[in-house]
């Protein structure tokens, strides 16, 4: 299921800006070329750009990510942080955050990011058990969805905000016969969030689906 015909595709891209830099460009193409069967896990330009806007808009001096990969998502979303701010990010490979790390730097924002290699459930769950994230992005194993989201949102600030990637799973999530367990994960997530009294939700579809939420006073 296509969300957005594929048609639009390039004009989407052509009316969001800023444009990519060398940094954002070489990252994506080296993506591209390192891990060819992994492409599709790498975020897209205009996506980068509306998680820079977030992190911005929300004046974000700390921000968690979960599943970083080459590292696309992490770079932008360092880029919007308020001074001082720090991302935490979480993810298993050395071998793909290697490709993140070199861009980082290029990029300037390496002092900004804390990556952590161990399971991001565990990282999660050393956090202090306090509402001091403002911004939380997660884009890891989906059947890891709901339990990041929870361990998410009780440390998001109120008026703090989240974003979850993959929420239409190729709009695999309205097809009844669909029922393997990263299908059968977003669907529980999705349904979760909509009936969370916590936050305030919209499910967007941009690229294959995100949805943001945004923390309510007094949502713990």
């Amino acid at each position: 299921m296509h969300i957005v015909h594929p048609d639009l595709d390039p004009y989407l891209l052509a009316h969001c800006g800023p444009a990519a830099d060398d940094v954002l460009r070489d990252l994506a193409e080296e993506t591209r070329a390192s891990f060819p069967e992994l492409v599709s896990m790498q975020i897209s330009h205009d996506e980068g750009v509306f998680l820079t806007l977030l992190t911005q808009l929300t004046g974000a001096r700390l921000a968690v990510e979960v599943g970083t990969f080459t590292g696309y998502s992490s770079l932008c979303i360092a880029r919007g942080l308020a001074e001082g701010g720090r991302l935490i990010a979480c993810d298993l490979s050395e071998e793909w955050t290697a490709v993140a790390r070199r861009h980082w730097g290029r990029a300037g924002v390496a002092d900004r990011i804390d990556l952590r290699l161990a399971p991001a459930l565990d990282t999660l769950r050393a956090l202090p058990d306090e509402e001091t994230v403002d911004f939380a992005f997660v884009d890891a194993d989906k059947t890891g969805y709901p339990a990041y989201y929870e361990e998410l949102v009780r440390r998001l600030r109120p008026g703090g905000v989240m974003a979850l990637d993959n929420v239409l799973q190729g709009g695999r999530v309205v097809d009844e016969d669909e029922q393997g367990a990263p299908v059968r994960s977003i669907r529980a997530l999705n349904d979760l969030i909509a009936a969370d009294a916590r936050v305030t939700s919209v499910m967007l579809p941009l690229r294959d689906g995100l949805t943001v939420v945004r923390k309510r006073d007094g949502g713990s």
